[in-house]
């Protein structure tokens, strides 16, 4: 006796079975309405809780690897214009308020001085993990890279 199996159409079989099969992760929901061009970010006023101005944003630095956006480089101008400085502020730091056209970083302005900062002209090795833990921690912010979520295989 022979059988016969049916094959099932695509559509019946079940998510998780699919996924198995090819490997594929279950997507997050996204928050289509906080998706923004980074052209839209970079030249951007940033100011703190208090409404004081703290710099712009000049410039994103990307992890292509992890596939986020690493800092936000953000100018910070000194007395009349002397001791222009750069930071390298971590990205999840900032707090975006779309509609307002702002961005805050809730940071008092002596933190932000007080940050190791950098020149135009001269930027530090992004890459460099341990200089990254100390940007992070100096915002009080744990590195992403040091996260155990397991959302990226």
């Amino acid at each position: 006796m022979i059988l016969l199996m049916e094959k099932r159409p695509e559509s019946a079989i079940p998510l998780e079975k699919k996924q198995k099969e090819h490997h594929m992760a279950e997507p997050k929901s996204a928050r289509c309405n906080d998706i923004v061009p980074a052209k839209s970010v970079i030249g951007n006023a940033v100011v703190n809780a208090n409404y004081q101005d703290l710099g712009t944003i000049e410039d994103l630095v990307l992890d292509a690897g992890a596939g986020r956006i690493a800092y936000a480089v953000l100018s910070f101008k000194g007395f009349l214009g002397v001791g222009d400085k750069y930071f390298a502020v971590p990205w999840y730091a900032f707090q975006f308020h779309l509609a307002e056209k702002r961005i805050v970083l809730n940071v008092d302005k002596k933190l932000l001085e007080s940050a190791p900062g950098f020149d135009k002209a001269n930027w530090p090795n992004m890459a460099d993990s341990t200089w990254g833990t100390n940007i992070y921690k100096h915002y009080g912010l744990a590195p992403y890279w040091e996260e155990t979520t397991g959302d990226r295989v």
